[in-house]
């Protein structure tokens, strides 16, 4: 909702910008995709190394504090 009033807002100070705005926001949303993926790839990778160097301590009993 905040950002369909600064849409307003921009509308009436800047219709041109505004316009441009709305035109180019899904496009911008469409090419950023590929790298969310990715993102939650090296995520997802990073966090399995994570559990797997924690996984002696767990076995052990270790207290997991971090």
């Amino acid at each position: 909702m905040v950002s369909f009033l600064l849409w307003l807002v921009l509308l009436v100070v800047a219709w041109p910008l505004a316009l441009l705005a709305l035109i180019l926001y899904p496009i911008i949303r469409l090419l950023r995709i590929p790298f969310r993926l990715v993102g939650i790839s090296v995520q997802g990778a990073l966090d399995f190394v994570g559990a797997l160097i924690r996984l002696p301590g767990k076995v052990l009993g270790a207290d997991d504090s971090l």
